[in-house]
């Protein structure tokens, strides 16, 4: 005798093996596909969106090659200076955070918080100050 169940994406009646989950393949994938974007989102996850964030908006506003900009701006559209690739000093000691190709300094300027945005050079590579 066989045990008659639902399919436990779209709660049709199952009929077949007992340990029988769904009708077919659509409905197995569709249903791991709702579970795991139902998940709380993993760090690796988190990290890599805000990394492609910031990197999107710091190519969006250095289309110069060096553009200075109000923080705020940035802060405003969901940039995020705690997260960033790697890093490069110059000569005078300050420290640009670089995201994949596109860096980005933060100064303040008569009292207001800005960001120098850069592209990596190859000079850079060979610098280390």
């Amino acid at each position: 005798m066989r045990l008659q169940h639902e399919c436990l994406y779209c709660k049709k009646p199952l009929t077949g093996r007992t340990d029988k989950k769904y009708c077919n393949l659509h409905c197995k994938s569709a249903f791991q596909y709702q579970k795991e974007k139902e998940r709380p989102e993993r760090f690796y996850n988190k990290v890599d969106n805000q990394l492609k964030l910031n990197r999107k908006i710091l190519k969006q506003y250095n289309k110069g090659g060096k553009v200075t900009i109000r923080s705020n701006v940035l802060l405003e559209i969901g940039f995020d200076p705690n997260f960033f690739t790697h890093y490069w000093k110059n000569k005078k000691g300050e420290v640009y955070l670089f995201v994949y190709e596109y860096g980005f300094l933060k100064k303040t300027d008569n009292g207001k918080e800005k960001y120098v945005l850069v592209i990596w050079q190859d000079y850079m590579a060979n610098n280390s100050y």
